[in-house]
């Protein structure tokens, strides 16, 4: 009874035993003797047509953009500030000082996102070094789509007008609390 029940369970024909062909392989059907076909010319992957380019690379005709390819409203900027917290805080932190956890566990921080040179530079500049990466860090791209990216941008903004931002701009009531300190 054990060597039966030990046969039966070796002829199972499951879906990790399919007939397919593999990549490359041989095949009599087709003339050119191929199983992998060639694309179809004109042919798109779905949703890989990215015909936006401000919106997929944060350039048009090879230059950083300075505008958002959307309206930036406060549900953009809260998931903004949602995916800066979970992706970008470890080393830039909660205020963009570049003195994140990863930082303060020795390795090398980033740039503030105050310095001068950061605040000036157009929105395309954070969009594609979170497309891209830059110096030590990595790409984001798989992680986050280009909307959060888009959003991530728009925050960052934020932080930097909350921490350079002129006292005119600021509500009256607030500039009064701060003219006594």
């Amino acid at each position: 009874m054990l060597i039966v029940s030990l046969g039966a369970t070796q002829c199972r024909q499951d879906m990790h035993d399919q007939p397919r062909f593999e990549a490359l392989e041989a095949n009599a059907f087709f003339s050119d003797g191929r199983a992998s076909r060639p694309s179809i010319k004109g042919t798109v992957a779905r949703g890989h047509l990215k015909l936006d380019k401000h919106f997929y690379t944060g350039k048009v005709d090879g230059e950083l953009v300075a505008t958002f390819p959307f309206p930036i409203t406060e549900d953009v900027l809260k998931r903004g500030r949602e995916r800066y917290n979970i992706f970008c805080t470890p080393c830039h932190d909660g205020t963009g000082s570049g003195n994140g956890m990863i930082v303060q566990r020795g390795f090398r921080p980033p740039p503030s996102f105050h310095i001068e040179r950061l605040r000036g530079v157009p929105v395309g500049h954070f969009f594609d070094v979170m497309t891209s990466g830059l110096g030590a860090m990595y790409d984001y791209a798989d992680r986050v789509s280009p909307r959060d990216r888009w959003a991530i941008a728009a925050y960052i903004r934020v932080l930097q007008r909350s921490q350079n931002m002129p006292v005119e701009d600021v509500a009256e009531n607030i500039q009064k609390e701060l003219m006594k300190q």
